[in-house]
């Protein structure tokens, strides 16, 4: 008796205990997670630090991406030409890169322009609010593009999400709508760029890393900013004779932006993209509690509660996207399986014919 019911008990721990390469394996994916947050938080809160006129006062946007680019061109090129970390893509032509990476570079400055100007005028707990509309324009632009089928489940989850940050732009106590402008415009344009870097080239069969990605993009997008930095911010910074170049702001700063980069590339490699939307969401409200407690910007309940429903619309959506990839692989495994007992069919089909002649032969 007592043998009878310690096996199953014994069966039952040993299936419920995880295996040390599981532990491993999800400890590291919570250390890639922990890294990503780390560093996408500091380099939030390091701009806006830097282009709040009450904080360091510096409210020069175009000049500090361009500062980033700069930085980010140099350090690639060395990682790539200098200490060969990584391979460039053997199908990168210059007819592809002037169709494909001038593009989408464009956008990107546009893009990192924008989102940086908008530090100036909102807080960074109701910027991260505006950016919960990121799967929004992603799905919409994807949908225009003809790169995302439309669904009316899908259209109404998006614009779920998009009346909780209606209601949270509603309730912000300091609204400015040159700066949700700004942000909004951002968005838009990052969201541009990510269909077009899966249609021009995920669908062609270039995939970049952010080392190669930088590597091709960042002098892009410092050519890019060239032109309005020289006509909108070069003649004031002539003008501000008081203006010193602080290595050590804007050298550890160019540094974070860099090492956000390779974060992404470590975070989505080792895990998936859906996991860093995941882990964005967290982030989320880990700024908006440090913008409130630390920076001392004004959250009202109505702020939370719109935001809490686009919360929810986000989480919804990842959760969708994870249920159909699930199923997709499922299928997809399925159909490997019925291509594996094909084979073996045919298999044993032709070891039955050639017995049969051998047979016949011998006969």
């Amino acid at each position: 008796m007592g043998a009878a019911t310690d096996a199953p008990t014994t069966s039952a721990s040993s299936t419920t205990t995880l295996s040390p390469s599981i532990i491993k394996k999800i400890l590291l994916s919570y250390t890639y997670v922990a890294i990503w947050i780390f560093l996408s938080f500091t380099v939030i809160v390091y701009n806006k630090y830097i282009l709040d006129q009450k904080l360091y006062n510096w409210p020069y946007p175009i000049s500090l991406t361009l500062i980033h680019m700069g930085f980010c061109s140099s350090i690639a090129a060395l990682l790539v030409r200098v200490f060969h970390v990584v391979d460039l893509p053997t199908s990168m032509s210059p007819r592809l890169y002037l169709s494909s990476v001038v593009p989408i570079g464009a956008l990107y400055s546009l893009s990192l322009w924008l989102s940086n100007s908008a530090y100036i005028y909102l807080s960074v707990s109701f910027i991260q609010m505006l950016k919960a509309l990121m799967p929004v324009a992603v799905y919409s632009i994807g949908v225009l593009f003809r790169k995302d089928s439309f669904k009316s489940s899908t259209m109404g989850n998006m614009l779920a999400i998009s009346f909780g940050v209606a209601i949270a732009a509603y309730g912000e106590a300091k609204f400015d709508t040159w700066g949700v402008l700004l942000q909004l415009g951002a968005v838009a344009f990052e969201a541009t760029r990510l269909v077009l870097i899966q249609i021009l080239l995920t669908s062609k069969g270039i995939s970049l890393n952010p080392i190669t990605s930088l590597y091709y993009v960042a002098p892009c997008c410092f050519v890019f900013l060239l032109i309005p930095w020289i006509t909108v911010e070069l003649p004031i910074l002539k003008e501000n004779s008081t203006f010193h170049f602080d290595y050590f702001i804007f050298g550890t700063n160019s540094f974070c932006a860099f090492a956000l980069n390779l974060a992404v590339f470590l975070l989505v490699g080792k895990t998936s993209a859906l996991t860093m939307n995941v882990a964005g969401v967290v982030k989320d409200w880990l700024l908006i509690a440090f913008s409130w407690s630390v920076i001392k910007d004004t959250v009202t309940p109505v702020n939370l509660f719109g935001y809490g429903l686009a919360f929810w619309g986000v989480a919804y959506y990842n959760h969708s996207k994870l249920k159909a990839l699930r199923e997709k692989e499922a299928a997809e495994r399925k159909d490997e399986e019925g291509d594996d007992e094909e084979s073996g069919r045919l298999l044993d089909q032709r070891e039955g014919d050639v017995i049969t002649r051998r047979n016949e032969s011998e006969g």
